[in-house]
């Protein structure tokens, strides 16, 4: 029998479901005609890779090597296709952007802009994830770039400091706090009630951190996974929140509340699959990307 790629991808499923009657559901096929396919494949191999003698099925020793070098060869198909229909004048391309939260509030929409009007043939696809799935994601080959913060990454990662990213306490206009009377000493904040990101972004990890350096234990009233929500909360309410400055500098509604002493800052990263295939569209991309950190004038990655 000839080895071809449906092959290696009906293997993949039933490794990565551990179950013949789901990975058969997911790849449209039925699950008699599954268990030939593997069993010509592992004839074809030469070795036994799958295990079926448990309640799961589950790769052996062999399989799993093999499916390690399965999983690599579709990834690097994958970029060869899309190697074959780059063009280097950028009249088309695609570029898949993952990103965690805080960036979708100030820098997508800047970067798109510059992106649509130097290249419109390039289409843009945006995710906004954690950093940890972002990582994934990237070394997955579901991503070709991705915007979080620096490591420690995950092994494969490629990393690319781009600024240096402060965050400062934020009220709403006209809300107790934004008198601009001195810094807030921060043990002040052990009675505010708080609206933050959850706990699941690598910002609520941040500020968490810096709380608990000073010994501080605010209220969190509101928890939520988006940036827009937040913002509309705490213009709303007496809540107060902890952003980017870049965000509340752009923010009519928003007013910064210096703190004693500051939270720390962070550098803002570029991330990539080490060795993956590089497209025009990426490489533009990135050049805008450096661009506009230096035309808005970001601190320099520390």
């Amino acid at each position: 029998m000839a080895l071809e790629l449906r092959h290696l991808r009906y293997l993949l499923a039933v490794a990565d479901h551990a179950n013949f009657t789901r990975a058969a559901e997911e790849l449209h096929i039925s699950q008699p005609t599954l268990s030939q396919q593997i069993k010509q494949l592992e004839r074809t191999v030469g070795a036994q890779l799958l295990d079926r003698t448990g309640r799961t099925v589950r790769l052996t020793d062999a399989g799993e090597t093999y499916a390690h070098h399965a999983r690599r060869a579709l990834r690097d198909l994958a970029a060869a296709e899309r190697a074959v229909v780059d063009l280097a004048d950028l009249s088309r391309g695609h570029l898949r952007l993952a990103l965690t939260p805080t960036f979708t509030a100030y820098l997508v929409g800047p970067l798109t802009a510059e992106l649509h009007a130097r290249h419109p043939g390039i289409t843009l696809e945006v995710r906004e994830t954690t950093q940890d799935r972002v990582e994934a994601g990237l070394l997955a080959d579901d991503f070709d770039l991705g915007i979080a913060f620096h490591g420690p990454h995950a092994p494969g990662i490629a990393a690319t400091g781009l600024f240096t990213e402060t965050l400062g306490l934020v009220t709403g206009a006209h809300r107790p706090g934004a008198d601009g009377q001195g810094p807030l000493p921060v043990r002040d904040l052990a009675e505010r009630h708080l609206a933050l990101l959850s706990g699941d972004f690598a910002t609520r990890g941040h500020i968490d951190a810096y709380f608990a350096a000073h010994g501080v234990r605010p209220h969190i009233a509101v928890e939520a996974n988006s940036i827009q929500a937040l913002t509309e909360i705490v213009r709303r309410t007496p809540l107060a929140t902890v952003l980017p400055d870049a965000i509340t500098d752009d923010h009519p509604h928003l007013n910064p509340v210096p703190l004693d002493p500051p939270l720390p800052t962070r550098t803002v990263t570029l991330l990539r699959r080490e060795g993956a295939y590089q497209s025009a569209a990426a490489h533009a991309f990135t050049r805008l990307l450096q661009h506009l950190v230096h035309t808005r004038g970001y601190a320099p990655p520390s």
